[in-house]
């Protein structure tokens, strides 16, 4: 085994010596600069060079300044570097340039004290006017007319402007202003800085060196002027190069050398130059576009690998980093569903069910990354590559995967996210991912009920925080046409969703079964009046959520009620009252069904059950049916936990709370007397069988138990 070594992180800095030039841009610097000094024109013009953010901008200008220096004397140019993202933020970035200008003519060996003041005089005077007042473009007559008061103001910066161009015409050396980062800037500041050139700075024997990435302006000039940013810098860039990118061979060669340090001390054989080709080819070549994702991925490597060295495959590490940094939602499906990517057999009837998951959310990456993606996971996963008919992957088997520590192999993956932040939370990719099924209702709801198994570091489930934030998904996002389709799944399994875990803590918690109510609501007021009745009914009468629909056709009722002497507004009825009716029917029937079957004693919320049945029905039949179920002791002790209500007691140090049972004695009292049941329960209280909720229950039910009249 080689010793380890460690590479260093590389600083994500720009080159100054052109020596350093390992991408070939010294070569097109040094034309650029030999051009620019022999230039011709007096009078100032304007240089843009366009290329995107990271891809070398700026150690193109410190190359320019190289070469800028090795010219005759006489031709060098004076150099006054602005950079505007400094002052970002800042008020008067004209006054902001025009320091910057006079004091790096103050360090310039050329004697120009006299320009200097007049500069600096100048900057106080545009400061002090408007920045709506554009200089050369307002005549004298409007400013008489429009601006009476600052026509004298006006007046003295255009004499005080011309003064500064002559002096300019004079100097025997060019100054050159090089102008960087413009593209971190917001939009509205980057207008600021075109104005400040366009119509403030068109000096005579200066020149602009403009560094930006073409698109990001543009799109920022057309957001905040509302016209064509490409047109608006036709006006103003006499001299457009578009920055050479380096050729793929120099990228390549710049990463190799990286990962050659920081793999070092890999142990033998575990580094497979074929798979390596395969992996590099079909994706991660995709993302190191410029230097600075060279950067990127080799400085998080040199960070995550040392951790993870001898005990994962090098290559499928570094395989999943690039997709943790350049596509996270890749990376996040894939350490939230281990399942559907690692192993590789599956049963053949849910094939297309793999395909669809994987497709779902394959679709909500950005479509310039989807090809890529695919083919790094189907290199990454043989599951997938054979899914997708991938002709590059290797099939291999679990006991080879496992011995080579690839990511494929179910025992192995998770080394490969020691590193990673807790899980828990619910990307925007996961829940579009996840409404992408909604046509679905099997795919749906199971998709849901995994999320309910999967507890959250603070204890509640991800399901829990999914509901929580699709709330926010319910308008265009969900096409009114999967709404039934929704219905379907929520009415089915949302009893289900209701967990103790997730029902919070403090006074005033919010739990599964209100975030679902909240969600049918908002998406039945979205379908057409007709149809809400219909969909409702569908759902209610094939699912098997006693709870949910019992909620809902008490929420509906909320809304269709009109207090006496009160009008309601019509739009808060969700449903007409002779619909309300047959869902009441609806879920009454199913309601006795679950009652006659005995099932109906495990529902969740059976207090509440209880309460709309003896609403709809009547005493007799919930009284009747309480009376006969506690005959079992088993069952009495099951009720009487149903009854019993989670309470919180808070103090300066738990801030959480601390949990404690406590019987609703007013809600237990219609349909069971607690006196009649007192000593069966501390009888019952000796029993081995029972479960630790049903002993606490009893054990509180005793302690909180008060006899009629107290």
């Amino acid at each position: 085994m080689s010793p380890k070594r460690y590479c260093t992180l590389s600083a994500d800095k720009p080159l100054i010596e052109p020596q350093e030039d390992q991408l070939g841009y010294a070569l097109f610097a040094k034309h650029l600069a030999f051009s620019l000094t022999k230039m011709i024109p007096a009078e100032g013009f304007v240089v843009a060079i366009y290329g995107p953010w990271g891809s070398g901008k700026t150690t193109l200008l410190n190359f320019l300044f190289y070469y800028f220096k090795e010219a005759p004397v006489d031709e060098q140019p004076i150099i006054v570097p602005f950079n505007p993202w400094w002052f970002s933020g800042h008020e008067k970035l004209a006054k902001h340039f025009f320091d910057q200008l006079q004091a790096s003519l103050a360090t310039s060996d050329v004697d120009m004290a006299r320009l200097q003041g007049k500069i600096a005089e100048f900057a106080d005077m545009v400061s002090e006017l408007p920045s709506s007042i554009h200089i050369p473009y307002i005549s004298i007559g409007k400013i008489a007319v429009e601006f009476t008061p600052l026509k004298s103001s006006v007046k003295n910066v255009i004499k005080l402007k011309m003064e500064i161009a002559d002096e300019l015409r004079k100097q025997p050396r060019r100054i050159f202003v090089t102008v960087d980062d413009i593209d971190r800037l917001n939009p509205e500041e980057i207008r600021q800085l075109f104005g400040v050139i366009k119509s403030v700075a068109d000096f005579p024997n200066v020149v602009y060196l403009l560094t930006f990435d073409k698109r990001v302006v543009i799109e920022a000039l057309r957001e905040s002027q509302g016209i064509s940013g490409e047109n608006y810098l036709e006006k103003i860039v006499q001299f457009p190069f578009e920055l050479p990118l380096p050729d793929r061979s120099s990228l390549y060669r710049l990463l190799f050398a990286r990962l050659e340090g920081i793999m070092a001390g890999t142990p033998e054989g575990l580094f497979d130059q074929t798979y390596w080709g395969n992996v590099f080819m079909r994706g991660i070549e995709h993302f190191i576009s410029t230097p600075r994702k060279i950067n990127l991925l080799t400085n998080t490597l040199s960070v995550t690998y040392p951790a993870v060295q001898g005990e994962v495959n090098p290559v499928d590490f570094i395989g999943i980093e690039t997709l943790r940094i350049f596509c996270p939602e890749a990376y996040n499906m894939i350490r939230t569903y281990p399942e559907k990517f690692t192993g590789r057999e599956w049963v053949a009837s849910k094939i297309d069910q793999l395909r669809t998951f994987q497709e779902s959310w394959v679709t909500q990456v950005a479509e310039g990354n989807r090809e890529a993606v695919r083919g790094l996971l189907s290199q990454l996963f043989p599951k997938l590559g054979e899914m997708w008919g991938d002709l590059g992957f290797e099939a291999g088997n679990e006991a080879t995967w496992r011995k080579q520590l690839r990511i494929c192999s179910p025992d192995i993956f998770p080394i490969f996210f020691h590193l990673a932040l807790p899980q828990g939370d619910i990307s925007n990719a996961e829940i579009m991912v996840i409404l992408s099924l909604a046509d679905n209702p099997e795919e749906f709801s199971g998709r849901l009920l995994e999320l309910a198994a999967q507890v959250r570091p603070d204890g509640f489930t991800r399901l829990h925080a999914f509901l929580d934030r699709v709330t926010d998904y319910t308008g265009k996002e969900i096409a009114v046409e999967s709404i039934p389709s929704i219905f379907l799944s929520l009415f089915d399994v949302g009893d289900q969703f209701i967990r103790p875990e997730d029902e919070g803590s403090g006074k005033l918690p919010i739990g599964n079964d209100q975030r679902v109510a909240q969600i049918i609501l908002q998406l039945l007021r979205r379908l057409p009046w007709d149809s809400r009745f219909d969909s409702l009914q569908q759902a209610i009468t094939q699912g098997r959520a006693i709870f949910t629909s019992a909620k809902i056709v008490m929420e509906l009722r909320k809304l269709n009620d009109k207090p006496a002497g009160e009008a309601r507004p019509q739009p808060e009825a969700l449903i007409r009252q002779g619909d309300q009716a047959g869902l009441e029917k609806l879920v009454l029937v199913k309601v006795r069904n679950a009652a006659a079957d005995e099932s109906l004693l495990q529902c969740p919320k059976l207090p509440e059950i209880l309460a709309l049945w003896q609403n709809l029905a009547g005493n007799a039949e919930p009284v009747t049916w309480v009376n006969k179920v506690v005959r079992d002791d088993r069952n009495l002790a099951i009720l009487l936990e149903k009854f019993m209500q989670k309470d919180f007691s808070h103090s300066m140090i738990q801030v959480d709370g601390e949990s404690r049972y406590r019987l609703t004695q007013t809600a237990l009292t219609p349909f069971l007397d607690p006196g009649s049941i007192l000593d069966r329960t501390r009888t019952l209280m000796e029993s081995e069988w029972l479960g630790q909720p049903q002993q606490d229950a009893l054990r509180q039910f005793i302690k909180d138990y008060k006899p009629k009249g107290q």
